[in-house]
């Protein structure tokens, strides 16, 4: 793996905030604590042309300016105004209202949030109409570079953690930030889930990633009721760390699995939790292909969004890995860590009940080939070069 510390740019994600900020009068920044939400805002804030204030609600000063007299405080700013860790002071969004409804538009307000229920909550109620939104999930294949595929698999995309100068070093930066996160982050917005249990909870579902939620099974494991793993399953995702993925379902004669899938989003911190520090040791792991399922299914919907995403199953075992419905049609997603992926009767009948425009065989490999008319082997590199369009 290599051990040289690279400097990473996200152009596409600064493109994508400064034409937000010019169309509305409130942008949020939705990820993961650690994810570059901060550094992404100076960068934004350093190509602006006009006055620049900061509000910090991680810091005692920033929350004191918001927490006294907010309104004063805001009214008064002018050109681009940050406000971190928004969700800490959700009463603000009150507040925020009445400035992005004023006619010349004095100040442009970019929000930066970790928790994406309480923030989502808030904006549905007070700034409806008024806000837009930019997802930023930790690094992609596309920014780290196609030959960086590994080391970004095994580390996972905090930036902390892939610009680690060892392996090793990446790993301690992940235990770190667990502890922080169970610690600090969780009580931090309110909840009172005892950290110790929640470590259990998310220790355990690394060892269930990829697989159909079964929160009665979890709960005898925990010892614990169902509706105390749903809430924890449901704090994991509100926070960016898990990924529920909701089953697609229709009358097409079959029984059909209703239950969603669910995934650690982090590679690096599935594996920091499945105590696998190196790359020998991913490759020896019993998780080695539910791990790639995993991090390939990040990388396509940081590439493809995850908007109407799916996993379909029917109770005889067929299923497919993801669905994606994009422009009136449907796209299938295999992902399979093999170096020759081949068709299957699964694949087959996906394509066939569920009228697939096309379906593609993700891969760890180099070349990219055709399986069958509607089907093609596609390697991860690839992911984002890929139209999901109908052919001419």
């Amino acid at each position: 793996m290599p051990s040289a510390t690279p400097q990473i740019q996200r152009p596409r994600l600064l493109q994508l905030l400064h034409r937000r900020l010019a169309k509305a009068p409130a942008v949020a920044m939705l990820g993961a604590r650690q994810a570059g939400k901060t550094t992404l805002a100076r960068q934004v804030a350093a190509a602006w042309q006009g006055k620049v204030t900061l509000f910090d609600l991680e810091s005692a000063d920033g929350r004191a300016a918001l927490e006294t007299a907010p309104e004063l405080a805001l009214s008064q700013c002018q050109g681009l105004v940050i406000i971190d860790e928004v969700q800490r002071l959700p009463g603000l969004f009150e507040r925020l209202r009445p400035l992005c409804d004023r006619d010349n538009r004095p100040a442009v307000f970019l929000l930066l949030g970790s928790a994406s229920w309480e923030l989502v909550k808030g904006v549905s109620e007070t700034l409806a109409g008024r806000i837009q939104f930019v997802d930023v999930t930790g690094f992609s294949l596309d920014e780290t570079g196609a030959e960086s595929q590994n080391r970004l698999w095994l580390r996972g995309g905090f930036p902390p953690a892939y610009c680690a100068e060892t392996d090793e070093d990446a790993a301690d930066w992940l235990e770190s930030f667990r502890r922080t996160f169970l610690e600090r982050d969780i009580p931090g917005l309110g909840s009172k889930v005892a950290p110790d249990a929640l470590r259990r909870f998310w220790t355990m579902l690394a060892h269930y990633h990829g697989q159909v939620w079964n929160g009665s099974r979890l709960a005898v494991a925990l010892d614990a009721h169902p509706r105390t793993v749903n809430h924890y399953r449901d704090l994991l995702a509100g926070t960016f760390m898990a990924r529920v993925l909701p089953p697609w379902f229709e009358n097409v004669g079959k029984r059909l699995v209703k239950s969603p899938k669910i995934y650690l989003r982090d590679s690096g911190i599935l594996h920091n939790l499945l105590g696998v520090r190196e790359w020998h040791e991913l490759t020896m792991h019993p998780a080695y292909g539910a791990s790639w399922e995993g991090f390939a299914l990040e990388q396509t919907v940081i590439a493809h969004g995850d908007r109407d995403a799916y996993f379909w199953a029917t109770q005889r075992g067929a299923e497919l890995d993801l669905l994606l419905l994009r422009r009136s049609r449907r796209w299938g997603f295999e992902f399979k860590c093999t170096d020759a992926p081949a068709t299957s009767k699964s694949m087959h009948i996906a394509l066939a009940d569920l009228q697939l425009e096309h379906l593609w065989v993700v891969y760890p490999g180099h070349a990219r080939y055709s399986l069958h008319e509607k089907i093609t082997a596609l390697p991860l590199r690839q992911i984002g070069e890929i139209e999901l369009k109908p052919a001419p």
